[in-house]
Order: C-alpha cells, then structure tokens, then sequence
C-alpha cells in the first residue's frame, strides 16, 4: 500500500495522447473507470467495420466467427494467454454468469464473496447459490484495511470446509484496491476452493492482468485497453473449458469453447475486431501511460484529502485509480450516493464514482491521459464548499 501524500506530485501530461479522445471539453471526465472512454484511431476502426458490414451484410456475417477468432489471437498475444483459453464476451456482467453457470454447486456448498464487490456480480452469485441451495458467505472487509496481508487473512479466515467457490474481486470497484492477488488465489486452490476472479479493471492496466491460477477470470478491455463498448474477456484453466455453459445454444455450439461462448447470431461484433487496434495503440505509447495514470491518481488522492477534507483510503501500487472517505453520514445510501454524484457534476461539472458505505460513502476518481492535476483541485475546492453545506 501507499501513503505518499505529501510527494504526491501531477505528472507532465503526455504529448501523444493530444487530440486522442472526443470528450466534451470543459468538463472533468475523473470516472474513467466506469465506462472508459475510446480513443479516435479505435472509433474510426468501429466506423469503418460498421460500413464494411452494411455494404453487404451476408458477406460480412459469412465468415465472422472466423475473423472473430483472429481478433482473439491478437488479444490473447497481448495479454500472454493461450487463445483457446479465452473467449470474447460483452462484459463481466456476461462473463460472471457463464463462469457460474459452469461451476457444479450442491446444496451445503458455500460461495464467498466481499463487500468491496462489484454489486452485478455480487447478485448474480447470489441468485446462482439460491438456485443450487448453496449458501452466500460474505467477507465484510475493513474499508481501510491497510495492507494486502490484511485482506488476505481476512479472506482466508471465512473459508472453511463448505466453502466451494470464491469471487473475488482482482481491483475492487469502489475502492480501487488489489484483493485478488497470486498469492491469495494459490491459497484458495491449496484448500480445494474454485476460484472466480472480477478482472474488470485488470486489462490495459495490469502487466499481467490474466493470473493463470484463477479458475475462471474475466475482464474489461473497454476501461483501460482503449477498446470499443462492449468488449470484455473470459479466460478459464484448461480443465474448465469443457464444462463451460454458454448462456445461448448457437450455430457455433458444437465447437465448444471459446466459439460456443462467442457466438449468439445476429449481433454487433465490431467493437471486438475493433479492440486489438485499440491495445496497438496503448503499446505503442508504452510505459508512459502508467506513468503518467499511476501519478496522477496519487495526486488526485492527495488534492482531496489536502484541499478537500476528506479522508484517505489505503491504495495500491500501479492502480490508477484512488478512493477517498466521504464524512459520516454523507452517501450512506444508495440514493444519496447517486444524489450527489447528480450534484457534482451538475454544479463542479466533475464525473465520479461514489458508492455507499456505513459511516461515510466511498469517493472513488480515475487517471486517464486526457485529465489535468487541476482537474482534481476543481473537485476537491468545490467537494470543501458543497460538503459545508
């Protein structure tokens, strides 16, 4: 963990990224961790992909899962896995039902979970143990846990016998923290427990986002790897790949794993030809981004506890991301989470993730090579003045 506050300073913005993205100027885009935001070369490559396929649609469809398996080639190359272990999805929304549609549960089983996870996966592992008549285990973790020690002992302490399957987070969402590491996972696998790991935040940010001791892990290339929407990754351990349950029976079904996963007919697959363009792009600007990303968060982090009053949280290293504590009694809920996420951007013109936690709410921005340090300052001046009142 880092605690550098006071060296803390903003990087040099990168010159390559100048005029790479359209978002709205004026405004302070700080979430790209919730929906990322896709560079001009990965959106004229969508552009370009959507007109082949309306100049003629039946060709374009002809040979699709093919071209789709070519796609995945490239990405596995990027992400040092074997293509056939990895299947193209639309998120980890639809990766996190097929990996528990594919795990064998009993009644008497146990499926731990968090409660720095992700809340769509969460339900969905809650609606599947209903199903099974397994049980929901839920780690409550200590928001400011201090270290990934920390958040191991806790993890491994709530396994025991019954416990069959853990989802874990590999970055948390709300608080932008490392749960999932090696470590925890060979822990996992010492004691028999399948492992499923929420990857959403590991790719274009991780070195090695896909840890070959997870069971089944799934990811987002839309965050960091500057891919198109919606274009996500499901990767599962060679003994899986025969046991995996597509959500949908296809033309492609007798082929198994990954085409069964990735065909579903008549959809939209251009943001997945489109995404090795957009993990091109992030190689060739090399190490400078997180760089660049990795600093900034850590400014960010410091500007809202200096300037903005409000608390630190423990962060990770190589994260570029950064949470905050709100003062108790502020975005406790659900709707008041959301109520000030409304607020903030509407009167400091700042996008943000906000989720709701006992004893004060969880401020959580992101770094991308298109924000400013006085990005952060804005929201932190203003959070100061809109939290007296």
């Amino acid at each position: 963990m880092t605690d550098d506050l006071g060296t803390a300073e903003p990087p040099a913005p990168l010159p390559a990224a100048e005029g790479m993205f359209t978002l709205v100027p004026g405004a302070a885009h700080l979430n790209h961790g919730s929906f990322g935001a896709v560079p001009v070369p990965v959106q004229q490559e969508c552009e370009l992909l959507r007109a082949e396929q309306e100049q003629d649609p039946d060709g374009f469809f002809w040979n699709l899962p093919d071209r789709v398996a070519r796609a995945r080639t490239r990405i596995a190359a990027e992400l040092a896995v074997a293509p056939d272990l990895l299947a193209l999805v639309d998120n980890v929304t639809e990766a996190a039902a097929v990996a528990l549609d594919s795990i064998p549960l009993a009644p008497g089983h146990r499926i731990l979970v968090t409660d720095h996870g992700y809340g769509a996966v969460t339900r969905a592992v809650a609606r599947r143990a209903a199903e099974a008549g397994a049980e929901l285990s839920v780690v409550a973790l200590p928001v400011d846990a201090p270290d990934e020690a920390a958040v191991r002992a806790a993890v491994l302490d709530a396994v025991d016998e019954r416990t069959a399957v853990a989802v874990l987070d590999q970055i948390t969402s709300p608080t932008a923290r490392l749960l999932a590491t090696p470590a925890l996972l060979a822990d996992l696998r010492d004691r028999g427990v399948t492992t499923v790991v929420d990857g959403a935040h590991a790719p274009g940010m991780l070195p090695d986002p896909v840890d070959p001791g997870a069971d089944f892990w799934f990811g987002n290339l839309h965050k960091w790897a500057f891919a198109p929407r919606a274009t996500g990754l499901l990767a599962v351990r060679p003994e899986w790949t025969g046991r995996i349950r597509p959500l949908a029976l296809s033309w492609e079904h007798d082929r198994g794993f990954p085409a069964a996963v990735e065909w579903r007919g008549t959809c939209d697959y251009t943001p997945w030809l489109a995404a090795p363009t957009g993990h091109a792009l992030l190689r060739g600007l090399g190490p400078a981004v997180a760089a660049h990303n990795g600093a900034l968060a850590r400014y960010g982090r410091r500007v809202l506890v200096e300037r903005g009053g409000l608390r630190p949280l423990p962060a990770s290293p190589g994260v570029w991301m950064s949470a905050v504590r709100l003062p108790a009694g502020c975005a406790e809920t659900e709707p008041q989470a959301r109520a000030l996420m409304a607020e903030v951007w509407q009167r400091l013109g700042a996008r943000i993730a906000v989720r709701p936690w006992d004893g004060g709410g969880v401020l959580r921005v992101s770094a991308q090579l298109y924000n400013r340090a006085a990005e952060y300052e804005r929201l932190a001046d203003g959070l100061a003045e809109l939290l007296k009142g």
